[in-house]
């Protein structure tokens, strides 16, 4: 009984600070996010070969805390996810926290939108957000 009760509390604990807001780095003022390729409303035939653009701060690799830097996820299908928590990680949030500017994916025919978001050491969004323009691309 005793080992229930004290499974049951750490999990609740870990439940609780799961939910627990994480502080955002600043960015720097004028930084910008874009995707260089492939353009909005271009047709392509896969694989897709995204490259990423930012000007105004640098990029680190996720867990290198240095100011004005971060790190790429790519959002795929998706709008942005909550400010104050780390970006998923999932189909739909691709993370490039090695330090990437370009990666190639495989998406099925059909309408896709792509939207790059700049996360900080622990992949939280900086404060304001870095956030491409969503774009739109058709693949064949």
């Amino acid at each position: 009984m005793i080992k229930t009760l004290f499974i049951s509390i750490i999990s609740s604990l870990l439940m609780a600070t799961s939910a627990i807001a994480l502080d955002r780095s600043a960015s720097a003022e004028g930084a910008e996010l874009y995707i260089i390729s492939p353009k909005d409303g271009e047709s392509i035939t896969g694989p897709v070969t995204v490259i990423f653009g930012l000007k105004g701060m640098g990029v680190a690799p996720a867990g290198t805390e240095k100011e004005n830097t971060g790190h790429h996820h790519l959002l795929i299908n998706t709008g942005l996810p909550a400010m104050d928590l780390p970006v998923p990680a999932d189909d739909q949030h691709k993370h490039f926290g090695k330090g990437q500017t370009q990666t190639t994916i495989e998406l099925p025919p059909g309408k896709h939108t792509l939207q790059l978001l700049l996360g900080n050491h622990l992949h939280v969004p900086h404060n304001p957000v870095v956030a491409s323009e969503v774009i739109e691309i058709t693949v064949k």
